[in-house]
């Protein structure tokens, strides 16, 4: 517990637990129609507009634990109503949680990224080369490991890499050397010469795309859109995907299908899905 000596000399709480209570100006029947099921929820301002939104497979308990957490008073005395929308599961709340914050940016939601230079290392060639997402399609080609927020970040992360390992920063590019010199690395033995051929190309090739594996990109594994299918309470959701772009919840039959967006690759999508996709831990259906 946390206390302090005021200016008269009594000793004062400064527990922000103890000191916390019941946000009762937000009305208890909105809080009593939260189901204790998957979905995602919003805490709204007195006009509507959600300054959070949050997702779990328990919406009523997750919100409940907001309401007594005294950290975020500053959002709850902002909170005007709470509402949800509930997802036939938690893969299709993770989507559409994500989908909701990128459109509407609330003020207390951790901001998505939003890369406009995103880029990979793609390994053609003895060297990595850095690519960008508006030039090379991410879901559908090979031989690209890591996701950056720039060329810098990219380049960054490969000289740790090869750093890690041992490898030649002039063979990764990353250093210029003349013509059978040796590297900087090579000089403090830390390259085992590649630069100088005491390494073979081969060797170092093989040794940098085994240091590269853990940072690879799935390509999409299917030939088009498919739709991940759950279900809870009664409620079947189908949620439309295509090369690691989220397209929304599978429209009525009578619903114009024409306004599906552009698919382009997203990294949040690809991190939610990239691991239960390709595990088999969900029910897919082609589209």
């Amino acid at each position: 517990m946390r206390t302090h000596v005021n200016s008269v000399g009594l000793l004062v709480c400064s527990d922000p637990i103890l000191q916390f209570s019941y946000p009762a100006h937000i009305p208890r029947d909105c809080i009593d129609a939260l189901p204790p099921l998957p979905g995602v929820y919003f805490f709204r301002d007195a006009n509507g507009v959600p300054i959070y939104i949050g997702k779990s497979i328990n919406i009523r308990l997750r919100v409940l634990s907001h309401l007594r957490t005294a950290e975020e008073s500053q959002m709850l005395a902002r909170t005007a109503f709470i509402d949800f929308e509930r997802t036939g599961g938690e893969i299709g709340a993770l989507l559409r949680e994500a989908q909701l914050v990128r459109q509407h940016q609330p003020v207390f939601n951790q901001k998505l990224r939003r890369f406009r230079e995103m880029c990979s290392l793609s390994l053609d060639g003895p060297a990595p080369e850095v690519v960008f997402a508006n030039e090379v399609d991410f879901a559908t080609t090979d031989g690209l490991y890591g996701l950056f927020g720039s060329r810098r970040a990219a380049l960054e992360a490969l000289r740790e890499l090869v750093e890690r390992h041992g490898l030649c920063p002039a063979v990764t590019g990353l250093e210029k050397v003349a013509k059978g010199r040796s590297c900087f690395a090579r000089q403090i033995a830390r390259c085992r010469g590649a630069c100088t051929g005491e390494e073979s190309a081969e060797t170092h090739a093989a040794r940098l795309r085994e240091a590269l594996a853990t940072l690879r990109l799935a390509r999409w594994p299917y030939e088009g859109a498919i739709g991940i299918v759950e279900e809870s309470d009664g409620l079947r959701q189908v949620q439309r995907v295509d090369r690691w772009c989220y397209l929304g919840p599978e429209p009525q039959k009578d619903a114009l299908r024409a306004n599906l967006p552009v698919a382009r690759f997203d990294m949040d999508v690809y991190q939610i899905l990239v691991r239960p996709l390709l595990q088999g831990g969900l029910t897919v259906l082609p589209r």
